[in-house]
């Protein structure tokens, strides 16, 4: 049985890439700091290695005799520049190192973030770019690929869980201009693309981006349409002014210099939320022969909402 190594399995994205690994026929090794116990990992036995991108002996113990090779841990949110760089950089850096020197023939994906393709938006973005150039450059080889998934959604997530509250609510701020465009992907689709790529003999020394066909993505009067049909209600829709929203983001940066502790929407995440485009180019999807993506918004969004309900998160 091909094993598959990842790092980053015990989060949203990362618990359903397990799970498609699983299906697909690999022995799953994950890294972890505690076991993790969690629904979507029920029909799965993982081998779990203690310990965490800063731990050489652990990322050795890791890689050594696996096929393939996922990294998909880092951070979303951050206190400030020099924590998201250490572990979207540093870290990528140490697998490319762990895998170059403990499992030279193993492939090694990169599971990264659109917001790369545009370093100047953010410290995220920028930290997510330098995590591919440094994980590559300590790795050295040829067998890899570059995976960078759009806005990710489904059951368990709780980042775009707040857009389906606005939607069951009495009014839904509406964030981006009426022209911005953003892809998206269902959390499983994405997962089985991943899973598709990890498979020995794949596309090598390659970059792909993710969506679920609709390459030209969405603009916000059509996902917040799917979100109001998925929840069974119409909510009055306000627009937020970018000044508006870059002030609420000063205060999150300013909150986040004096208690030290990360948060979410900061002065740069605004102008990640309000760039214009976010769509992909249909050359930069994988290979139809490898995945296609099956769910589309109406329905992936009808299957988040009924799941929220029914384990009462809205």
């Amino acid at each position: 049985m091909k094993v598959a190594a990842i790092t980053g399995g015990t989060g949203f994205l990362g618990r359903y890439i397990v799970a498609a690994l699983h299906r697909a026929g690999f022995a799953v090794r994950m890294l972890v700091r505690q076991d993790p116990v969690h629904p979507l990992l029920a029909d799965v036995r993982p081998e779990l290695v203690l310990g965490d991108l800063r731990d050489d002996a652990a990322l050795a113990r890791l890689v050594t005799g696996a096929d393939v090779v996922i990294h998909g841990a880092g951070l979303i949110k951050a206190k400030d520049r020099a924590q998201f760089f250490a572990v979207n950089e540093g870290g990528s850096a140490s697998i490319g190192r762990a895998v170059a020197t403990h499992a030279p023939r193993a492939r090694l994906l990169l599971i990264s973030s659109q917001a790369a393709t545009q370093p100047h938006l953010s410290q995220y973005a920028a930290s997510k770019q330098a995590g591919e150039v440094a994980a590559l450059a300590a790795h050295g080889g040829t067998d890899w690929c570059i995976i960078r998934p759009p806005a990710i959604y489904g059951p368990w997530d709780r980042e775009t869980l707040s857009l389906f509250k606005a939607a069951a609510g009495p009014v839904v701020p509406v964030l981006g201009g009426s022209e911005a465009r953003l892809a998206m992907v269902q959390v499983a689709d994405a997962a089985d693309a991943i899973a598709a790529l990890a498979k020995p003999g794949g596309p090598q020394g390659q970059e792909y981006a993710l969506c679920d066909g609709v390459t030209v993505g969405y603009d916000w009067a059509t996902l917040l349409d799917c979100a109001a049909d998925a929840v069974g209600h119409r909510a009055a829709r306000v627009r937020v002014p970018v000044p508006l929203l870059r002030a609420i983001g000063l205060a999150g940066s300013l909150t986040a210099a004096v208690t030290g502790k990360p948060v979410m929407l900061t002065l740069p995440k605004t102008r990640e939320i309000t760039h214009p485009d976010w769509s992909v180019a249909s050359q930069q999807m994988p290979p139809e022969s490898l995945w296609k993506p099956r769910i589309g918004l109406h329905e992936g969004f009808a299957g988040a909402a009924k799941w929220y309900r029914e384990h009462r998160w809205i």
